[in-house]
């Protein structure tokens, strides 16, 4: 098997079921539908984390986030800025670090949300390129964060480009792969982390420029957008990665270049994740299920659909196994290869996953149908196989069964460093309807 060319994408705050291949009624992803269609769609992909940098972590290395002091800040904020520990550590192997050794080309195209530099950035940590911001979320023309703060970033300089963000990243991502497509047909294959800010607040789309000056002093928008505008939002990137595919096509790259397709966490305000309940903060479906798509025709028959249970640093080990990438022994890897899945779609194995928040306390652990929940003082237990919903609470009818996965996450838990005293907690958007025991 020949190393591909990666591009790995990620959205941000998209919900589970906000591509038309996940159900949704609106047609906001006709390409990302077609790569769905062209290759493999798995209905049971999670993110490491129900908010946008902890998923950051795990993706960049592969293991639990709670190994990281910086990844217990749910998320990293403002008040990071100058901090020695809050971040992405520049000695720990990451998964483009580890890619470049193996002699891979590496770029990130969009958010790093994983400390703010000298300290940590994007070039520290592997990456060849970089362009995109620092923080969390930036208004899509001022290109300004929370704070009125400018912070758009070329390489290790600060940049001015004029544009609305996400096609910027899209653009930047295109000339990339003009740019390396020679050297990529001759053999040295690239890695592209294509990580969008869309359709993450504040809502704006591509008309809605007038919104900049109001919006960049007040980034959360609050009292702004609207189901439309946020389906708009996800049409642009959809649009963005369309150009992408056929670029990809036009440098007869297609064939030989894996596409992974993802979001950090579950969907926020405007985001119809029906049937899921919750959404960002929260670790009921709604927080932490989310769209996986691959797409890679060298290896992956069209209209595959895949069940196999899966957490975000899932996707780098499979990467590195797909590269043939050395693991550091030091740092042995949590995520657990996909590569068999990609082969064949109807092989299925057994993976637990483990989730926990200070925010409301929550705990969560998925093994096959099962998946053991509390938050604040109230436990849960469902099948989600029958009921994906999370409705009907088994706790009582199953003591056994809630006992076992209660150890079991006890057990996991003593293996995780504990959560620091002072560690940041977003107030986001709290848990829907979820029943008193």
């Amino acid at each position: 098997m020949n190393r591909p060319n990666i591009i790995f994408i990620v959205a941000d705050d998209l919900g589970y079921a906000d591509l038309g291949c996940y159900g949704a009624k609106s047609n906001a992803s006709p390409t990302l539908d077609r790569l769905a269609l062209n290759g493999l769609l798995f209905t049971q992909g999670y993110s490491n984390s129900p908010v946008c940098s902890p998923t950051r972590f795990a993706l960049m290395t592969g293991r639990y986030q709670y190994r990281l002091r910086g990844a217990a800040e749910e998320p990293i904020n403002f008040k990071s800025r100058g901090n020695t520990t809050l971040g992405l550590p520049v000695d720990i192997p990451t998964l483009p670090s580890m890619l470049r050794e193996v002699g891979y080309q590496t770029a990130l195209f969009g958010k790093w949300h994983l400390g703010f530099p000298p300290q940590f950035g994007p070039l520290l940590s592997g990456y060849d390129e970089f362009f995109g911001p620092m923080a969390g979320g930036v208004d899509y023309f001022t290109h300004c964060d929370s704070q009125g703060i400018h912070d758009l970033w070329l390489n290790g300089e600060e940049t001015a480009e004029e544009g609305y963000l996400t096609d910027l990243l899209s653009n930047k991502t295109i000339e990339y792969i003009q740019k390396k497509s020679a050297v990529a047909r001759a053999g040295t294959p690239f890695f592209i982390s294509l990580h969008y800010t869309a359709p993450h607040w504040p809502w704006e789309t591509r008309d809605d420029a007038h919104l900049a000056s109001e919006v960049k002093n007040n980034l959360f928008h609050l009292h702004g957008g609207n189901v439309k505008t946020y389906q708009q939002m996800i049409h642009h990137m959809d649009e963005g990665i369309g150009k992408i595919v056929a670029t990809l096509q036009a440098e007869n790259l297609l064939n030989d270049t894996l596409i992974i397709f993802t979001s950090d966490n579950g969907g926020e305000r405007f985001s119809d994740n029906w049937p899921l309940v919750g959404g960002k903060m929260d670790l009921t479906e709604g927080g932490i299920r989310v769209p996986w798509i691959v797409h890679w025709p060298a290896l992956i028959p069209q209209n595959k659909v895949s069940t196999q249970i899966g957490i975000t640093m899932d996707w780098t080990a499979t990467i590195l196994d797909i590269a043939g990438a050395h693991i550091d022994p030091e740092y042995p890897l949590d995520g657990v290869s996909m590569l068999p899945i990609l082969k064949n779609a109807n092989h299925l194995f057994e993976r637990p996953l483990f989730w926990r928040m200070n925010y409301r306390g929550q705990r969560a652990y998925r093994v096959d149908e099962w998946k053991y929940l509390k938050v604040d003082e109230n436990e849960y237990l469902f099948n989600i196989g029958a009921d994906e919903r999370e409705r009907a609470n088994l706790a009582e009818y199953f003591p056994e069964q809630l006992r076992s996965m209660r150890e079991s996450w006890l057990s996991w838990n003593l293996t995780m460093p504990e959560i620091p005293q002072g560690a940041n907690i977003s107030i986001g958007y709290s848990i829907q309807n979820m029943p008193q025991r």
